[in-house]
């Protein structure tokens, strides 16, 4: 009996142990039960609403930042402004630098030719003024040169 004694004794023991844990287990329960978050398909709808919302908004940004790049990128230039204004303006002084110089060398070509007509006139003027005093001396040139023509 003693035994048995013993055993009803571990067992009340048990059962009290056991009753304790079933009321704290209850009691989680209970806490669970409050805290618990209810899924539902509308809450979740929500979220990913808000997020949807959140990712169009960032690819608007970077859409817009994209769409700046390439615009700097149709305009942008190898050769910056100023350098092309300085070319220019570079070009336009060697063009007229060669323009004057190119029309004043002409004139003065115009000039040494009008010069040398006007010697080889005078000279001209010369001989026959020379061969007008002398025409004898004109026959013999003139037989000279005939006879040098003759023999080439």
């Amino acid at each position: 009996m003693k035994k048995l004694d013993e055993i009803m004794e571990l067992m009340a023991d048990e059962m009290k142990d056991f009753k304790t844990a079933v009321l704290e287990l209850q009691k989680l329960s209970g806490q669970l039960a409050k805290m618990s978050i209810p899924i539902s398909a509308e809450a979740l709808e929500k979220n990913l609403n808000t997020f949807l919302l959140k990712q169009e908004a960032e690819k608007e940004k970077t859409d817009e930042i994209l769409k700046g790049i390439d615009r700097k990128l149709k305009h942008a230039r190898v050769i910056p402004n100023y350098l092309l204004i300085l070319f220019g303006i570079s070009g336009i002084i060697v063009l007229g630098s060669v323009g004057y110089f190119g029309y004043t060398s002409k004139e003065k070509v115009e000039e040494n030719f009008e010069v040398y007509q006007t010697i080889m006139e005078s000279q001209h003027k010369h001989y026959e003024d020379y061969f007008a005093a002398y025409p004898e001396i004109q026959e013999a040139y003139c037989e000279w040169l005939e006879d040098g023509y003759q023999g080439l």
